[in-house]
């Protein structure tokens, strides 16, 4: 089973996180991965084979560009990254084995940036820590965005209104949330927990709500930990960011 990555970014993230998360991107898919493709917003990036969408950033446009990278894959698998993560190549080391299944690595910490603070908890799923099918991917987010027109979601999309009720309603990351509770499908997930962390950097320009507090969640999460940044070995971050 061929192994493909794809990129997609708004570039709302500053030069330093953007261009080191790159990198390192590059590295640590070197030994498993096949191909990437990146999508991007307005304006090109040097990553794999490049496409640019015009476009305003909004949860609408980030499925369009999620729709733009399966479509432009030729990959079986495909691991899903995104610009403000720094990945471990022990994450692409994992192979989907079920067709129709999204997994999820467990093994990430959130970085809340540029504190020397980093958390996690149990059953931390985030859509920048998913591989699947390449097809079943894609055959989700097509649906997906026929939903959002059909209902004209779109119309209330947009720069100031990063975060409407329809994105919750339907839901982040595929498989994780039914239809019996609002969710988007019934589709199945699974999870995985890689052998090193990877590390999410919660900015405060992301797309969605940074949660690197307590009291950022409406039900209260369990197996919570908070460390220092040297508690993550195998990123140097304190020196990578130059954070004294």
């Amino acid at each position: 089973m061929t192994k493909g990555i794809i990129y997609y970014t708004d570039f709302h993230a500053s030069d330093e996180i953007l261009n080191i998360c790159r990198e390192n991107l590059k590295k640590a898919s070197q030994f498993d991965i096949q191909e990437i493709v990146s999508v991007s917003l307005n304006k090109p990036v040097d990553l794999g084979k490049n496409i640019v969408l015009q476009g305003e950033r909004s949860n609408t446009m980030y499925v369009k560009q999620i729709i733009t990278a399966l479509e432009n894959l030729t990959t079986d698998l495909v691991f899903f990254t995104e610009h403000d993560v720094l990945y471990d190549s022990a994450h692409f080391e994992f192979t989907a084995t079920k067709p129709d299944v999204f997994y999820y690595d467990l093994n990430v910490w959130r970085w809340d940036f540029p504190h020397d603070r980093i958390i996690t908890y149990d059953q931390l799923t985030s859509l920048s820590m998913m591989t699947c099918n390449r097809k079943l991917a894609l055959e989700h987010y097509q649906k997906r965005l026929k939903r959002i027109l059909e209902s004209a979601f779109d119309k209330e999309d947009g720069i100031g209104k990063m975060q409407p009720v329809w994105v919750r309603a339907l839901g982040y990351e595929p498989g994780t949330k039914k239809k019996r509770v609002g969710g988007f499908s019934n589709d199945l997930s699974d999870k995985f927990r890689s052998v090193r962390p990877n590390v999410d950097i919660r900015h405060g320009r992301t797309l969605s709500n940074p949660k690197v507090h307590l009291e950022n969640f409406t039900h209260q999460p369990t197996g919570w930990q908070e460390k220092n940044l040297r508690y993550i070995e195998n990123f140097q971050l304190k020196e990578m960011f130059n954070i004294i």
